[in-house]
């Protein structure tokens, strides 16, 4: 049985689509905080259970019987998102699931700028001390984000960042169906793997793309720390959520987001969505 959390969101959502073609619905639950929300699946044959990492007493039950329990981690700013993890870590012990999958992030890592990415780590690391079987998606940046980062740029020409740094930003969509496939190994990969993009453009290489497709000039502006989170203040934005997207760029600078893995690809069986894919810079082909 493969229990998957999360699963009225759009990663893990996709991640049941994706498995429906490769194992049976009477195999997979999906355990949501809102069963309500999760009436598609219910249609398909699969069970629902509600789970809430909130909530430690619903935890246990939803996670019962799971050959392999997907948990997607807490997308809540506000959250103490480690806590949340260890309530639905030491559910998964209590009822002895066979091996425990975490949608962690590349560049999880104790000192990265980027508070998720400390949050992973730590999560990651509470996995390592179960003593479940345990693997770890360390996705690459998610590059529907783009869309925010890269701001008014077909209007303005300019794309305005606190600091730039190599990102390889990575479709969900891909994401999604790697987890799928990994799932559908039923165990074939094990503690952390790496998944991503291939490769890892800066904002400046963003704009040369964005540039060569559109053929009028896009330029990148770096205003530092500072100005970048007045001018997100200034238009709407609360601090924040100004200084939790800071922390992205911070970590991009320092390196946190640059490696690239061909396992994306190989997982895929093709070559995982590009930046240019995703903008709709290539002609139109395949944009998302």
């Amino acid at each position: 049985m493969i229990i998957v959390t999360g699963a009225t969101g759009a990663l893990n959502g996709a991640t049941v689509d994706h498995l429906l073609e490769r194992v049976a619905a009477s195999d997979i639950v999906v355990a949501v905080r809102d069963t309500a929300k999760a009436q598609r699946f219910a249609d398909l044959g699969i069970e629902v259970r509600r789970a809430d990492y909130a909530d430690p007493a619903s935890l246990a039950p939803a996670f019962d019987g799971a050959d392999q329990l997907l948990l997607v981690s807490s997308s809540d700013q506000k959250a103490d998102a480690v806590s949340l993890h260890r309530a639905a870590v030491d559910a998964a012990v209590q009822v002895g699931v066979g091996r425990i999958l975490y949608t962690s992030h590349q560049g999880a890592a104790p000192d990265t700028p980027f508070g998720p990415g400390r949050d992973h780590a730590a999560t990651e690391r509470l996995l390592a001390a179960s003593g479940i079987a345990w693997t770890s998606l360390r996705n690459g940046f998610y590059a529907h984000s783009l869309a925010w980062s890269l701001g008014d740029w077909r209007e303005s020409g300019v794309v305005t960042v606190p600091v730039d740094g190599p990102m390889s930003w990575t479709a969900r969509e891909d994401s999604a169906e790697a987890a799928a496939v990994i799932l559908a190994s039923n165990g074939g990969y094990d503690g952390v793997v790496t998944l991503t993009a291939s490769a890892a453009p800066t904002f400046a290489d963003i704009a040369a793309m964005a540039s060569d497709a559109t053929g009028r000039p896009v330029r990148i502006r770096e205003i530092g720390d500072d100005a970048w989170v007045a001018a997100q203040v200034a238009a709407g934005q609360p601090e924040f959520v100004a200084r939790f997207m800071l922390g992205m760029y911070q970590a991009a600078h320092g390196g946190f987001f640059a490696g690239t893995d061909p396992l994306l690809a190989t997982l895929l069986g093709r070559e995982p969505r590009t930046v240019q894919q995703v903008l709709g810079l290539d002609g139109g082909q395949n944009a998302h």
